[in-house]
């Protein structure tokens, strides 16, 4: 850059970057200094952080940006080094993003920026205020006195990296993408916990088509991808409902918020996701009161009272889940097992004969996918419906045939899609598909909708997959189209 008339540089190593900006003072003398992050086309180096609340743009890679964050935070934040602790530190910002965005006009400025040479300090100050708000406004989500462990510096470069952005309108769940992240595939995996891609969730709402009135439930929701997306459709349907009947505003978001807190309802044992579920919930809308830290698969005897009281075991409509999957991980012990008719011992078929039979006694482990099935269908209503993500060497390997009698003899199974083996990669390589199950007695006349995606919209390093058409550039992904048909086949009785 000295050799270069180049005011602006980037360095890279290949993990990490800095912003880089040379300035001539007298004598010919070159001053260097960072900036917080690039000037948009258009922008001078002076105008960096005066984006209005109405220019801010929706990230394309939301996920990439994070990672940059993370590479960052691992190899210069001061106290702070384990992926866990980065994750709550991490996600804390966010929240302080995510509220920042949706109390801030459109011709206002953010209190989410920085501008050059804006002393650290002074930035970090403002997080905390808005912090301060956040935690006010929801007292139940986070703990008293919780604060921002970020050092100066290092919160002043996660504000300039994501302050351009508008987070509420990234195409997936920015919680999740922050929590794999930070958190890491090692860790994940030992739980089994894999989050479930946003085109995947949205691909299952669609078929599913949750209702205003209706109850949902994901008694594995992680960091709430689920919830959250299954929250915006209904509330598309309010919208356009009120456009039909000509609500006014306040109208409309009273019935957006009720609806929130009566009809979505979230357990996960994990206590660190549920507070992020619950949180991500409370800054869009409410519906944090039905977010548990429970162990799904005990006993609802066992849970706590308001648990018990508001997820109830044949109360729902639709249960959409992902639950956690790995031939490591294993559920015990009599009183959860004793619960489950997937817990039993089965007899293999004799020969000439096709049937399975449960017998008296029980198992002494059993997978946690295979629990999570049965449990799922507990909590549904009659007539109820299920979306969930499973193994599919349940439904190809031999020792797994009682499962399928169970399903086939008790439910509807309307539709089966096969995923792709990238979906969850590079996490895992597993390989998985969606299940849509109706709690009613099976019709041998019905058909059964199968799909199989070839392309899920990346490749097993998470890079997108496109390819270029007459029209530019398209995304490889075949689960809206999917989505589309199964809806249009009304799939449900």
């Amino acid at each position: 850059m000295t050799m270069s008339s180049a005011q602006i540089g980037v360095w890279f190593n290949g993990l990490d970057h800095l912003y880089l900006l040379k300035e001539y003072r007298e004598g010919g003398e070159i001053h260097w200094s960072t900036l917080p992050t690039l000037p948009k086309f258009g922008q001078t180096v002076a105008e960096i952080g005066t984006l209005h609340r109405r220019d801010l743009i929706a990230p394309t890679n939301l996920k990439s940006v994070l990672r940059d964050i993370r590479n960052h935070l691992a190899g210069n934040t001061t106290g702070i080094t384990r992926d866990q602790g980065l994750a709550i530190e991490i996600t804390s910002v966010l929240f302080c993003k995510i509220y920042d965005e949706l109390n801030t006009a459109p011709d206002d400025l953010p209190q989410f920026r920085t501008v050059h040479r804006e002393p650290s300090d002074r930035i970090k100050a403002r997080i905390d205020q808005l912090f301060d708000a956040v935690q006010q406004e929801y007292p139940d989500v986070f703990r008293e006195n919780e604060e921002i462990g970020l050092d100066p510096e290092s919160l002043r470069y996660v504000v300039g990296e994501l302050q351009n952005y508008c987070i509420l309108e990234a195409s997936r769940d920015a919680i999740g993408d922050a929590f794999e992240v930070f958190i890491g595939p090692a860790v994940r995996g030992e739980e089994g916990q894999f989050f479930t891609p946003r085109n995947v969730v949205q691909m299952m709402i669609d078929v599913i088509d949750p209702k205003p009135t209706e109850t949902v439930i994901d008694p594995a929701c992680g960091s709430g991808g689920f919830l959250i997306v299954a929250l915006e459709h209904v509330w598309k349907t309010l919208e356009n409902e009120a456009a039909d009947k000509g609500w006014s505003e306040a109208i409309l978001e009273r019935r957006k918020r009720e609806t929130a807190q009566r009809g979505f309802r979230g357990l996960d044992k994990d206590s660190f996701l549920t507070k992020i579920t619950k949180a991500y919930m409370a800054i869009i809308g409410d519906g944090r009161g039905g977010i548990f830290c429970e162990d799904s698969l005990a006993p609802p005897a066992v849970w706590h009272e308001d648990a018990r009281l508001k997820a109830k075991m044949g109360s729902f409509d639709v249960v959409l889940s992902n639950p956690p999957f790995g031939s490591k991980i294993k559920v015990t012990g009599a009183q959860k097992l004793g619960q489950y008719e997937l817990a039993k011992l089965w007899t293999k078929p004799s020969k000439g004969q096709t049937d399975w039979t449960a017998g008296g006694k029980r198992r002494t482990e059993q997978s946690p996918q295979i629990l999570f099935i049965e449990r799922c269908v507990q909590l549904l209503k009659p007539n109820g419906r299920l979306g969930i993500v499973l193994p599919e060497s349940i439904f190809g390997m031999p020792v797994y045939g009682y499962v399928v009698q169970y399903l086939m003899d008790n439910f509807s199974l309307r539709g089966f899609v096969s995923l792709p083996e990238e979906v969850f990669q590079p996490y895992t390589h597993a390989k998985t598909c969606v299940l849509f199950l109706q709690k009613r007695q099976p019709d041998q006349a019905e058909n059964i909708e199968m799909a199989i995606a070839d392309w899920c919209g990346h490749d097993s390093r998470g890079n997108p997959t496109v390819r270029l058409t007459a029209q530019g550039m398209e995304l490889l992904d075949d689960l809206p189209e999917i989505a589309t048909r199964m809806a249009a086949k009304g799939i449900w009785a």
